[in-house]
């Protein structure tokens, strides 16, 4: 697991597109993901190849949080807990000093992300809320299923523990 760096662009891209139902960024928000908030996200490269994905940040109204904003795993690298240990690495990173809760947004029926995001809480022994954050007609016009929020915490410190 590493840093990105901005030549990671294009295989992230690949990756996300591998990975329905992730919502596919453009390939400059992937550049400056990989750039300019490279100290908030995680690749986890096997062989050369990109096979894991965390993207988030802090957000700057509220930098006691850390907001995932995208997992993606490829297929090959399914079932060994790499989704959690990216986000617990990211989160022991000296950067997220004073993070005290982690957040994300998953619609309803996306099961695996529930599964990791309450794996987690379990893990930490922290709660879990989930309230609707962004609404499928007031925000996205019916276009897309609403987002509920997940925050997670207190987190215990270190939250890698």
């Amino acid at each position: 697991m590493r840093t990105p760096v901005a030549t990671d662009g294009p295989d992230i891209s690949g990756l996300i597109a591998a990975c329905p139902p992730l919502d596919p960024n453009s390939a400059y928000c992937n550049l400056l993901q990989c750039t300019d908030f490279a100290d908030s996200c995680i690749v986890a490269d096997r062989g050369g190849e990109v096979v894991g994905w965390v993207s988030g940040y802090r957000p700057p109204a509220a930098p006691e949080n850390f907001f995932v904003w995208q997992v993606a795993v490829s297929p090959a690298a399914r079932g060994q807990r790499l989704a959690g240990r990216m986000i617990e690495a990211l989160l022991a990173r000296p950067e997220q000093a004073g993070v005290t809760h982690l957040t994300t947004t998953i619609t309803n029926d996306n099961r695996a992300s529930w599964a990791l995001f309450e794996g987690l809480a379990r893990r930490w022994g922290s709660p879990i809320e989930k309230t609707a954050r962004f609404e499928e007609q007031a925000h996205f016009a019916g276009a897309h299923a609403t987002e509920w929020q997940a925050c997670i915490g207190p987190l215990p410190i270190p939250a890698h523990s």
